[in-house]
């Protein structure tokens, strides 16, 4: 390329004008240069803005990931707490079955059984161990919490049938404990006992049915137990009489009363006033006789006072 290329350089500023003259290769080299200095300035630039991305995109991967990280390490931590607290619900779960059985023991009962709590053959599941390593995988500890949950709630089903069950049975007892004659009607002095004795009015031997207990006219005659009033009234021999339906096979007497404060169908409690000590029928002074019968027949009643 023989033709030559000529530069014209313009000044503003008043100076001469330069000429500078090129062969047209070198011409034709330098535009080749300049084009593939633009190329290279372009892919540099594409290349930086790649880049750029590319570790924007890390950079948002590794915080996705160390969010996730927590996430799992948060999730792991709770699994470990859930364990921990089954561990408890079971502990305080056999507690209650160790109270129950404490309880059945005062009254007198069966024990329960602690192993029946976790079904026929079962026994105590094994406590779960929560102290797994974060690092570990937790899908067997998963499963065993539900497993034990599963266990737990029949237990509590169990233990809760039976605390109704013994709630009954105690109901029953302290009803039978209400209704039972464990007190003096009372006081005074024990002037004739219950049994084989000889009559104070005939000499000769006879069969007491009571309690004979002295004291002043008018002294307070209280109910020793609680129930229902179904006599007052005169009863030959006896005088005046009270006599009181406490359930279970049990009815009291108290005669030779001076006054009588209840009526029939009247409710009372023990510890209850229902009449006045007196000397009414066939008596030798004062003082109260007093009968229990069990199933219709009398009975010692010193073997139910308790005071």
């Amino acid at each position: 390329m023989s033709e030559k290329i000529t530069f014209i350089m313009l000044s503003t500023s008043g100076a001469p004008v330069k000429q500078m003259t090129v062969s047209g290769a070198f011409a034709m080299i330098m535009l080749l240069f300049c084009i593939a200095g633009l190329g290279a300035v372009g892919y540099g630039a594409y290349h930086y803005y790649h880049l750029r991305q590319t570790t924007l995109n890390t950079r948002e991967l590794e915080l996705i990931k160390a969010n996730q990280s927590d996430e799992l390490v948060s999730q792991r931590k709770q699994i470990q707490v859930f364990a921990t607290e089954i561990n408890d619900l079971k502990s305080k779960l056999l507690a209650l079955n160790n109270f129950e059985n404490q309880i059945r023991m005062i009254a007198n009962l069966e024990k329960g059984n602690e192993d029946s709590l976790f079904g026929i053959g079962g026994s105590k599941p094994e406590d779960l161990n929560p102290k797994l390593k974060l690092t570990e995988k937790h899908s067997s500890l998963i499963r065993e919490m539900h497993q034990q949950i599963g266990h737990l709630d029949s237990a509590s089903s169990v233990q809760g049938n039976r605390f109704e069950s013994l709630i009954k049975i105690l109901d029953g007892q302290k009803n039978l404990l209400a209704s039972t004659p464990a007190v003096w009607p009372v006081r005074g002095i024990l002037m004739s006992g219950f049994g084989h004795r000889t009559s104070p009015f005939t000499g000769a031997g006879d069969f007491h049915k009571g309690l004979d207990i002295s004291n002043q006219q008018g002294t307070p005659v209280i109910s020793t137990a609680d129930g229902t009033v179904t006599f007052t009234g005169p009863q030959n021999f006896l005088g005046n009489v009270v006599m009181i339906t406490h359930g279970h096979g049990l009815v009291t007497c108290y005669a030779h009363l001076q006054k009588i404060l209840v009526q029939p169908g009247n409710k009372v409690k023990r510890g209850e006033k229902i009449a006045l000590l007196g000397n009414t029928g066939k008596s030798t002074g004062p003082h109260l006789h007093y009968e229990v019968h069990l199933n219709g027949a009398p009975v010692d009643p010193k073997k139910y006072i308790l005071n």
